[in-house]
């Protein structure tokens, strides 16, 4: 057998516009984020550990950096705006196949107080929307650095599927690192939607905010 037929063979890439959601807006990422998105960065630079860039110790730094993600043609950047209307950390679709059907989510950013939050996992949930949804790609990819734990739970835990580790694939500040490989597939991603909009509905948190069921218990009953 030679695999699956293609349903197609072009996709259509992904529009940088703004997508609003129920706990967070997401916009397009400018220069006009820099001085906001400093005051988060400068007071947490251990949550750059993982990232090819940061932390800045000068507001020029990240107004650099900034004008080169902004600026990417072939990957579009997003800024999560909190519902007070602050821009709380950043994210991108990057590695777009318009040929194979197939693209990532990545380059994640997020301030310590936006982690965690329903905002946070609608932020990227409406990117997985935007390529499975809007442009029905075939296939949704996760790429993290193996000894990133957390990004591995938070792969785990959106419905991602484990592909592997290439090993001593990336360096990254002169360290070898690990890179592992996860992937939401067409056929599975009605599951992981589901679950999603299931784990984001206001009935799911109680008065504290406290999430009532995890997303994996959510995911299994889908």
């Amino acid at each position: 057998m030679l695999g699956t037929r293609a349903p197609r063979t072009h996709w259509d890439f992904p529009e940088k516009r703004s997508i609003a959601g129920r706990y967070m807006l997401l916009e397009p990422l400018s220069l006009a984020h820099a001085e906001p998105l400093f005051k988060l960065a400068q007071a947490a630079p251990d949550s750059f550990t993982y990232l090819r860039y940061g932390p800045f110790a000068q507001l020029d730094a990240l107004r650099e950096i900034l004008a080169d993600l902004t600026t990417r043609e072939d990957q579009p950047f997003w800024a999560v705006i909190n519902s007070d209307g602050t821009p709380q950390g950043w994210l991108s679709i990057c590695d777009v196949s318009q040929t194979d059907g197939a693209f990532e989510i990545g380059s994640i950013w997020f301030a310590p107080a936006l982690q965690g939050t329903p905002a946070a996992r609608e932020a990227i949930f409406k990117l997985m929307c935007l390529g499975m949804d809007d442009l029905a790609y075939e296939r949704l990819v996760w790429r993290c650095q193996a000894q990133n734990a957390r990004s591995m739970q938070a792969a785990v835990n959106l419905g991602f599927e484990p592909e592997g580790i290439w090993r001593r694939a990336a360096i990254v500040d002169g360290w070898q690192r690990d890179v592992a490989w996860f992937s939401i597939l067409r056929d599975t991603w009605p599951a992981c939607r589901a679950a999603l909009e299931a784990w984001l509905d206001p009935g799911n948190f109680d008065a504290q905010g406290r999430q009532i069921k995890r997303l994996q218990e959510l995911r299994s009953a889908a």
